[in-house]
């Protein structure tokens, strides 16, 4: 080639490069830069809204449904769903860049003769979309800075929501002095929070209160949304023992219960008292515009069956040999009066034998006990009768072959095993067939005298009620018959359970109907509404996070084209 020639390609290959390098580079590079960060960004952007706007559990980023309820959505979801956008812009840019470069440079250097002339234009363009990959990835940062900041600012609101809800039940559970503890049979346990049913799906919710599920409410697996605290109705749901199972009262958590365990050997009358015991406080709710109402529809008939057959003249079948299920009785009275009575009746063999005492694990609760004594069970007693005596007692009740004082010796002796050491606020002393007792010589002196307290240490129960003393805070003596007024047993019982009622508007407690009519169940509560959202979509509380940071991006992309737009005018004025 003539060597003028060869002087002219290359003073037109310099000319060329020049203008490339002087003119057309410096608009070219910043406008692929802002081109191709601007498509890395509306990519992201595009992610972010397929996978934050869905309201399904399925999507991009799919929620998983939890065996019985969801998390919150700051605790977990979502980091998986910014790792779900991330996962799946970052590849697809890279994947793009890589491509876009690999053409330009077959189709400008690649391509022909031209290409030794077209370098800085494919310089300009791959140096445009390599430099976007600094402020794609700042922008990648923001966001992830962003999802950091949404999540601890919903983490500090969520968890000052469950500190104060939290104490807010602790201070009414310690107010109230609620007590939670099982009625049902080989159990007994003692409750710090019940088992709660969905009433949705039915699913059994172990831990609903404020937490790791949400704080005001936590979300069932079928989406209905549950109360998290009893202040915001968590005891309109059903509750349920969450060691053996068994059905809670409805109002458990809301009032106290208070076991009632009726001490007292075989045949010491302990079923006869409870039923006038239930008597007595029916009749007086009844006169105070109160309420009393069994828990269990079998107990409210086994009740009606005993009122019966003591209007026959009858006696109250024997109690069977298998631990009691509590007769559960729901009290409410005028003012903050309200309590769950769990009246614990077992077969008096229970108490013959201290392998047979140790079964009753409900006496590791309470701090109430009720010990009723049968006077011709004392042998003081037995041997004062005469013959003429005994056949009246034997015609009139049968009576106990176990001594009161041993009985309450191995119930004490069990109780010490306590923390408290069996330590009592109260205990009331029953003494039974007080109408037969008053009938013979040993018992005449209670006509004049009732005082039962120094009648028991005259006639060999001075150690026992020595005892009772110093186990109990307080001790009252009440006896017992078919005649006793229901007034004096309403009183002990309201003292003895804590209920303290108030007196009625007039003598006593309204006789009538109103002392034999036979309670009822409790009324049912008004049920927790099933609501939330259907079991194919994610809860409000996902929605609401996923909207928050969609709502942050959109904030963030709007704010990163502004900046480069005012960047491009200031760079470029005209």
């Amino acid at each position: 080639m003539h060597p003028v020639l060869v002087l002219l390609l290359i003073a037109v290959w310099l000319g060329a490069m020049y203008v490339g390098f002087m003119v057309v580079f410096p608009v070219l590079f910043p406008a692929t830069l802002v081109v191709a960060g601007a498509a890395a960004l509306g990519l992201y952007y595009l992610h972010a809204c397929r996978t934050l706007a869905p309201s399904t559990l399925e999507g991009p980023s799919p929620v998983e449904p939890p065996p019985v309820a969801y998390r919150h959505y700051l605790l977990s979801q979502v980091w998986r769903d910014w790792w779900a956008i991330t996962r799946t812009v970052v590849p697809r840019v890279w994947t793009t860049a890589s491509a876009i470069v690999v053409r330009l440079t077959r189709t400008l250097l690649l391509g022909g003769l031209w290409g030794y002339f077209a370098f800085p234009i494919w310089l300009a363009l791959c140096a445009g979309i390599a430099t976007a990959a600094v402020p794609a990835g700042v922008f990648v940062l923001a966001l992830t800075v962003l999802y950091g900041l949404v999540a601890a600012v919903g983490l500090a609101a969520w968890l000052g929501c469950v500190l104060v809800l939290a104490a807010v039940e602790r201070v009414f559970m310690a107010y109230g002095r609620i007590l939670q503890t099982c009625p049902h049979p080989f159990c007994y346990e003692r409750i710090g929070l019940p088992e709660y049913a969905c009433p949705g799906c039915g699913a059994r919710h172990r831990g609903l209160t404020p937490g790791a599920g949400g704080a005001f409410r936590h979300v069932c697996r079928c989406g209905a949304r549950l109360p998290t605290t009893v202040p915001l109705g968590r005891f309109r749901l059903a509750a349920y023992c969450p060691h053996c199972g068994g059905r809670l009262p409805e109002r458990i958590g809301r009032v106290r219960v208070e076991p009632l365990p009726f001490v007292g050997g075989p045949a010491a009358g302990k079923t006869t008292f409870m039923v006038l015991g239930i008597r007595a406080l029916h009749a007086h709710a009844h006169a105070v515009d109160g309420r009393l109402s069994f828990v269990e529809r079998r107990h409210a008939q086994a009740y009606a069956g005993a009122i019966e057959e003591f209007r026959r003249g009858g006696r109250p079948a024997k109690t069977g040999p298998e631990l009691p299920l509590a007769t559960m009785v729901d009290v409410e009275l005028p003012g903050r009066a309200r309590r769950i009575l769990y009246l614990f009746d077992p077969a008096g063999e229970h108490y013959t034998g201290a392998t047979e005492v140790e079964s009753l694990r409900y006496l590791d609760h309470g701090e109430a006990l009720l010990f009723v004594v049968d006077p011709f069970a004392l042998p003081q007693v037995r041997r004062a009768l005469t013959a003429d005596e005994r056949r009246l007692v034997e015609a009139g009740a049968a009576s106990s072959e176990e001594d009161p004082a041993d009985t309450l010796q191995r119930v004490l002796n069990e109780l010490r095993s306590r923390p408290d050491q069996g330590r009592q606020k109260r205990v009331a002393v029953v003494v039974t067939k007080i109408d037969l007792l008053a009938r013979t010589e040993v018992g005449r002196s209670l006509r004049e005298d009732p005082d039962l307290r120094g009648w028991l240490g005259r006639v060999g129960l001075g150690n026992t009620v020595r005892m009772l003393d110093q186990v109990a805070g307080e001790v009252r003596y009440l006896g017992s018959g078919l005649a006793t007024p229901p007034a004096g047993v309403a009183d002990l019982l309201g003292w003895l359970s804590g209920l303290t009622p108030p007196a009625a508007n007039g003598d006593g407690p309204a006789t009538g109907d109103g002392e034999d009519g036979v309670p009822g169940t409790a009324p049912p509560r008004a049920p927790w509404p099933v609501r939330g959202r259907a079991g194919g979509r994610v809860p409000v509380g996902y929605q609401v996070g996923r909207w928050a940071v969609l709502a942050g991006v959109s904030a963030l992309t709007v704010a990163a084209v502004t900046g480069a737009l005012l960047a491009a005018a200031e760079r470029f004025p005209y």
